[in-house]
């Protein structure tokens, strides 16, 4: 027997008492994301009634979420049922929800009729797209159900499609998993935000003889609301603007971190990812609180974390003109030994970037910037999904693998095999360790950068190594085999995504490659700029001097 779909129907009406920021931040960064992390939850949806009076009381409540579900019988079934108990359900919650009525139901679905002008809101090409929900709900006379039923199916339903603007009608009816006596029929109209509500031609669906006859003879209570959609979830907490008090969910993947006053602080989330074969994705946004700013993704280089990107970003958004703009970035697969079971290549890379963007619901990010293996990723994203980001930068990398690529490689994971009694502080995961990190630092940065700026650069330094030491040696091991064998030269000159190629002045023989690589890149070749005085990093020695860049590419 196939599975009854159906929907989650939330109403809520926060109390005075409950500041509106909290209201938001929970809801938007905690409790939504978290349904959606399920396989059996489509999507999510925030209303806000737009039929309220002044003195509006809970029993028109002003919020409305509702969740698409696949099969109705998981909402009584772990793992949905322990999101809302201790210890995943957080005092956050716990305290939050004390201050709200909120009113859950469930609701089996009946039918749905839809016009061609509709579009699936949750779909990430849609992101940009609004709505307006009519929410009526029947309870029939004893008995009265199949009145109901024959009257929007016969009539009603085809006389609201008449109306300008209608997108779809869906039918609903208490669910079987409620086990209650009374049954409630629920119709969920939705039409374009440019819509002829009000008019005649629901006026004329309103009035008809059967209508009039359903009203009088067969409905005992009857509800009608309006909402305009508010917010769509997606699987990852995104939502800068509500960011109320520091957050942490019970098993620390997620974070929260509001600004500080004074503009002494940004403030960032800190959550994951999960990719269609499982992996788990860490990431940080921050920037601009706008939640339909502009997103620069950034990419590492191999074995190193995010951090490698901080004094740029500091940078970066110092600037007025930059800080329209959120940043978004994240562990590599391999900076753990969780990578999955692929075979790690450039191209599942991508893929990992283009799943980040889809669980931020971004159709298009502003740049895709990378660095090394991160600036292959990002050249191989602009490459291969130039509608999902609007221009590259490829730093300190090539468009295919040098020769001897898998060699030079495969030495250096024999070093770090060598510290085989090297474990990390969690779970006893086997870890790079010093000797490679060691070796590492030294080819990626320039002499200059251990007695420079009053140490500044080799503290830097010495924070990247720890970076590379601390990677899971069997996360290095999976990979680095994307650097094995690659190949983007067959696809440079056809790419249509505004690209430009950054090198560090003293990166061996990529000042030269990378300036040939610029040239093959388009029709007409793509810009090609060096930072002077750095190495394989240059964002992490002159961040300044590569903000700089990034700020007049990103201008043009």
């Amino acid at each position: 027997m196939a599975p009854q779909s159906g929907i989650l129907y939330v109403t809520m009406q926060p109390q005075p008492s409950l500041p509106t920021l909290q209201f938001h931040d929970w809801y938007n960064n905690e409790h939504g994301p978290s349904r959606l992390r399920l396989p059996f939850i489509q999507n999510g949806f925030r209303y806000r009634a737009s039929d309220l009076s002044p003195s509006h009381h809970e029993e028109r409540p002003e919020w409305l979420a509702i969740y698409d579900v696949t099969d109705m019988d998981e909402l009584i079934r772990e793992p949905y049922i322990s999101l809302r108990r201790p210890p995943i359900q957080t005092s956050r919650e716990r305290d939050t929800m004390k201050l709200i009525k909120i009113d859950r139901k469930f609701f089996d679905l009946v039918d749905s009729q839809q016009a061609s002008a509709f579009r699936m809101l949750e779909d990430v090409e849609n992101a940009e797209m609004r709505n307006v929900m009519v929410a009526v709900s029947i309870v029939p006379l004893p008995g009265k159900k199949e009145e109901v039923d024959g009257w929007y199916r016969e009539e009603h339903i085809e006389m609201l499609s008449r109306i300008p603007g209608w997108l779809r009608s869906r039918r609903f009816v208490t669910a079987t998993i409620e086990g209650k006596d009374t049954i409630e029929c629920v119709a969920l109209h939705e039409f374009a935000p440019d819509n002829g509500l009000g008019g005649e031609k629901l006026e004329a669906a309103l009035n008809t003889p059967r209508s009039k006859s359903v009203m009088r003879d067969v409905v005992k209570q009857m509800t009608r609301r309006t909402y305009d959609l508010s917010y769509t979830f997606g699987p990852a907490p995104r939502d800068l603007s509500t960011l109320s008090s520091p957050f942490a969910s019970y098993d620390g993947q997620t974070k929260t971190y509001p600004a500080l006053g004074g503009g002494t602080s940004r403030g960032a989330i800190e959550s994951y990812v999960s990719t269609k074969d499982g992996v788990t994705i860490p990431f940080k946004i921050e920037g601009s609180t706008d939640p339909h700013a502009p997103l620069i993704v950034l990419c590492n280089s191999i074995l190193v974390d995010h951090g490698i990107w901080d004094a740029f970003v500091t940078s970066f958004l110092a600037q007025p003109q930059n800080q329209r703009y959120r940043i978004v970035r994240y562990l590599q697969r391999g900076r753990s030994s969780a990578c999955g079971t692929l075979p790690i290549t450039i191209d599942v890379l991508a893929a990992d970037v283009v799943a980040l963007l889809d669980a931020l619901r971004v159709p298009c990010a502003a740049a895709v910037i990378g660095v090394s293996l991160g600036g292959a990723t990002a050249l191989n994203v602009g490459l291969r999904y130039a509608a999902r980001t609007a221009a590259l930068v490829a730093c300190d990398t090539s468009a295919k693998s040098p020769a001897g690529n898998s060699k030079a490689w495969g030495e250096r994971i024999a070093v770090a095999e060598q510290q085989q009694d090297a474990e990390s502080a969690v779970g006893g995961d086997k870890i790079v360790g010093d000797q490679l990190a060691d070796m590492t630092v030294r080819r990626w940065f320039v002499e200059d950068s251990y007695d420079d700026d009053g140490g500044a650069r080799e503290r830097e330094m010495q924070r990247v190594r720890a970076m590379v030491a601390a990677n899971s040696l069997e996360g290095f091991r999976r990979s680095v085999r994307a650097l094995f064998e690659y190949d983007m030269q067959p696809l440079l000159p056809a790419c249509t995504t505004k690209a430009l190629f950054v090198v560090g002045s003293r990166d061996g023989l990529l000042p030269k490659s990378m300036e040939a690589l610029a040239a093959q890149t388009g029709t007409a070749g793509a810009p090609f700029r060096v930072v002077h005085g750095a190495g394989h990093l240059p964002m992490v020695e002159k961040p300044d001097h590569f903000a700089a860049k990034m700020t007049e590419f990103l201008a043009l």
